[in-house]
């Protein structure tokens, strides 16, 4: 079925979808429903659609500049996909089907602790036991999770939120009125054109201006760039922007858990177009433990496409955050 049928599929029950949410969060905010209140304060990286926004990289920045601070960081993660139901701190030397992929690339690539669990009230209850002092929970993919209370809702949004739909028809979780609950509004800066659609729908929230790139820390003139994120074309953009020779490229979807036949598949595709290497993302490359990496590597070596992200006047970010993280 083709996308469009599907969504036409669909959309007969966005209203019904609309109207949970639209109940959901009128109890939040007329108090009918409490959330959960956690002893420090709790700063969320969320988004309104489903997957693909960039708030991983965002919530990554914001950890290693909370913590240049002095603070001590922590991320709360539902860890989603997921083999585990346990409340527990993410171990960086752990799987991926245990912690959830983006998890564990966060404690990787942040430094900081990260806790996983359906209830992120449970799991920071588990980091303020764990931690020697007091600090800042950061809260992964929280917009939408309305059962622990937040200080500050940063929301990232992708271009394509300013044309979709809401689910079930289409990717947005919320509509983009939503945005009125957002303290900050995280935005790309090649999106510039953007803000001034914000600023004629009423959303008024401070923009946090995100200026991403991708590193690839060798020469690649012909390789099979593959990934399983929920915007490949993006990915694949990124490499060549970055003189990244791309002979094949090939995608799975969102979260993909890699099988033996994925990986021969891969094998026999590099073999075919005399491929140089393999290139992945970070987020695919925490799912390949020691054996996938070696069977890739019978073949060519497997290179990882690093992604920097870096903020617009990171010392104003920070103060502004800081001011409502911490209120006097």
């Amino acid at each position: 079925m083709s996308p469009e049928l599907k969504r036409g599929w669909l959309a007969p029950l966005t209203p019904l979808y609309m109207a949970g949410l639209t109940a959901k969060n009128a109890a939040y905010d007329a108090g009918w429903l409490r959330a959960e209140r956690l002893r420090w304060p709790v700063a969320s990286v969320g988004n309104l659609s489903v997957g693909g926004a960039g708030k991983t990289p965002l919530t990554i920045r914001l950890a290693e500049l909370l913590a240049g601070e002095g603070l001590a960081v922590d991320v709360l993660s539902r860890g989603y996909g997921r083999s585990g139901t346990a409340v527990e701190r993410v171990d960086r030397d752990g799987a991926a089907e245990r912690f959830g992929d983006e998890p564990l690339l966060i404690a990787r690539r942040a430094g900081v602790p990260v806790f996983v669990g359906a209830s992120r009230y449970q799991a920071g209850l588990l980091a303020e036991a764990s931690g020697g002092r007091a600090g800042v929970h950061l809260l992964d993919d929280g917009f939408q999770h309305r059962q622990l209370a937040r200080d500050v809702d940063i929301v990232v949004l992708h271009r394509s939120d300013f044309t979709e739909t809401v689910l079930p028809a289409g990717r947005l979780r919320e509509p983009l009125s939503a945005l009125r609950r957002a303290d900050f509004v995280a935005l790309r800066e090649e999106d510039a054109e953007f803000e001034g659609e914000l600023r004629r729908r009423g959303i008024d929230a401070p923009i946090l201006w995100m200026r991403r790139s991708v590193e690839v820390a060798t020469r690649v003139e012909r390789a099979v760039a593959f990934c399983g994120v929920a915007r490949p074309g993006e990915f694949f953009a990124s490499l060549a922007k970055a003189g990244v020779g791309v002979a094949r490229t090939m995608a799975f979807g969102d979260h993909h858990r890699y099988s033996g036949e994925d990986l021969r598949r891969l094998a026999r595709v590099c073999v075919e177009v005399r491929g140089d290497c393999f290139v992945t993302t970070e987020k695919d490359a925490v799912k390949l433990d020691a054996p996938p990496v070696r069977e890739l590597e019978r073949v060519a070596p497997l290179v990882v496409a690093r992604l920097k992200l870096e903020l617009r006047d990171e010392e104003v970010v920070l103060r502004q955050v800081r001011s409502k993280l911490f209120v006097t």
